[in-house]
């Protein structure tokens, strides 16, 4: 059931798959992560200065526009593993994408999509005096915004189970290839996201947003023509129906036998397909296990069941195994959200302390759009080195094979994304005593010349580090836990944390404000547009403790869990 055959359906080649096929999907995945946090870092800024929106607002659509485009991704996983297979959902949605980024590239070129600019400047802008944009131009771009997030739901949860598929299961160096993969696999994404954060910063301050956004349409278009250019290299896995059906199948049955006890003069037995194949194409059969023990009355066989049983009346030990298995792993990426709100907050609220900041480098001066870049290049700089350094290391010291099991390296990253945090808290009280006692409490968007920007590197570089080990350690676990139809499915559920944890992070500022800040009596909110008079210190402390606690959570839930 989980041969590979070809595109036509047909059993591959002894020359298909292997690194070869997995380099030209790893350009696909560079392309959406540069257009992805292209779009997140400069559409901020595009909506403010741009379109005359207030910062805030333009902050929680973005981040509303993220979430959506990450928690969508569970379609693009449906329709992998139910229809199209990975290659033809990924096909399609990047061509979706695509029209996406040429539609807000236009946007940004021609002035009928955007308000008058003229008198317009920086002062303006601020106080808000600038004309507005228009209902329709708001509409026009959010239509083309959310294009491209729809296309993003169909990559991000095929792109790495695809490139996963291209090595062969029965290899004695299967594990090995799959661990290498997914940290070259995220090494491709810090790849996108260094280059959103600074060429594309460059072309914006050089050339104008036009010429920005353009830059990651034709991004997007040349890594769909290396995609399409290796099609007769890739491996690929039988689509195997509806896992929702298969799912809706489970809990049905199960429901209709709940009174069915497990012994009993009626019984004949669990029921599974005779063979050593599945019923499920694409899919191995998956031997029973006593977790969740209500599932298995679905699998239940008495003689009023009949000689062909509807399978919403009796489903194979593996189908109820599958469903068991995506509820085993559902709570492990749920516990990477807080990661994903720190993310998000850091995208926003690191920025505005940039801008206080002197971004001087000797005579180099940096773009406070850049700083960014610097939790992708620590992410660099921790994949190049991590099986020279950390992986000997740790093998010595948990005598791993690979330096340290799939939920021992997601929670040292949800560790060091606590200390990030807490740092970020502790350098932000400096930072804004600092402001206040040489007087530039009122003077938010004026760089303070003898304090540098780069005491932010530490938080940055830890939340990169974080990512490092949270994500691939999930990625990694989630492709080879999740049951063989399903691993698209499977893939979607670390998307779908990171698409909450983006609402997660627009709730959290909505109370904080609301709580924090009263007009009428003169407080002022800890997330005030002026930094000086906000508390961020006190906001990331909040979420030193939010982390804190859900780490807990999560060393708890990891000590429960049994692989496969």
């Amino acid at each position: 059931g989980t041969t590979p055959v070809n595109i036509w359906g047909k059993p591959i080649l002894s020359k298909t798959g292997g690194w070869i096929a997995a380099f030209f999907i790893f350009g696909n995945e560079m392309a959406e992560r540069m257009a992805y946090f292209g779009l997140s870092v400069n559409m901020v800024i595009f909506m403010f200065y741009v379109m005359h929106r207030p910062f805030t607002s333009s902050a929680n659509a973005v981040n509303t526009f993220l979430g959506i485009s990450q928690i969508s991704s569970v379609l693009g996983g449906f329709l992998a593993d139910a229809y199209l297979g990975r290659y033809w959902t990924i096909a399609i949605f990047t061509t979706i994408y695509l029209l996406g980024l040429i539609g807000i590239t236009l946007c940004a070129t021609i002035s009928i999509f955007v308000p008058n600019q003229d008198q317009c400047d920086k002062l303006s802008i601020l106080l808000g005096a600038c004309e507005p944009a228009k209902s329709w131009q708001m509409l026009y771009l959010y239509v083309v915004l959310y294009i491209t997030g729809f296309g993003a739901a169909g990559i991000r949860p095929c792109v790495s189970s695809f490139g996963a598929d291209q090595f062969d299961e029965r290899s004695k160096d299967y594990k090995a290839h799959l661990d290498r993969f997914f940290n070259f696999f995220y090494l491709s994404v810090t790849i996108g996201a260094i280059m959103a954060f600074t060429m594309v910063v460059y072309i914006q301050m050089n050339h104008g947003w036009g010429f920005a956004f353009g830059s990651l349409a034709v991004a997007m278009g040349f890594s769909n023509v290396v995609f399409f250019v290796g099609t007769p290299l890739y491996r690929h896995k039988l689509p195997g129906g509806s896992p929702l059906t298969r799912v809706a199948q489970v809990l049905f049955a199960a429901f209709r036998k709940r009174n069915v006890p497990f012994s009993g003069s009626d019984l004949i037995e669990l029921y599974e397909v005779p063979g050593r194949n599945s019923a499920i194409k694409g899919s191995g059969k998956i031997e029973h296990t006593d977790d969740f023990r209500w599932l298995d009355k679905a699998a239940l066989q008495v003689k009023e069941d009949g000689a062909n049983p509807s399978p919403w009346r009796l489903c194979t030990v593996t189908q109820v195994e599958e469903v068991k298995i995506l509820l085993k792993l559902l709570p492990i990426p749920m516990c990477t959200i807080m990661l994903s709100v720190v993310l998000t907050e850091y995208l926003t609220l690191s920025v505005q302390q940039a801008y206080t900041l002197n971004t001087h480098f000797g005579n180099l001066k940096l773009p406070v759009t850049c700083m960014p870049v610097f939790p992708g290049l620590s992410i660099f700089l921790v994949l190049a080195l991590y099986y020279y350094t950390f992986a000997p290391l740790s093998r010595r010291i948990t005598g791993h094979p690979h330096g340290a099991s799939q939920l021992q390296r997601v929670g040292l990253g949800l560790a060091i994304s606590i200390l990030s945090v807490a740092w970020a808290g502790a350098f932000e009280r400096y930072r804004r005593m600092y402001a206040i006692k040489h007087g530039y409490k009122s003077l938010f968007l004026t760089a303070m010349p003898n304090l540098s920007a780069y005491w932010l590197l530490i938080q940055y570089s830890l939340i990169g580090i974080a990512e490092v080990f949270c994500i691939v350690g999930l990625l990694e676990f989630l492709y080879q836990e999740a049951p063989d139809a399903m691993r698209s499915v499977g893939s979607a559920y670390a998307a779908i944390a990171g698409g909450i944890g983006c609402f997660v992070a627009t709730i959290i500022n909505n109370i904080v404000k609301s709580i924090t800040g009263n007009e009428a009596e003169g407080r002022t909110t800890w997330l005030s547009q002026n930094i000086n008079a906000g508390r961020f210190d006190y906001f990331y402390w909040l979420l030193t403790v939010l982390s804190l606690i859900n780490f807990c959570i999560f060393l708890i839930l990891a000590h429960r869990y049994k692989y496969r």
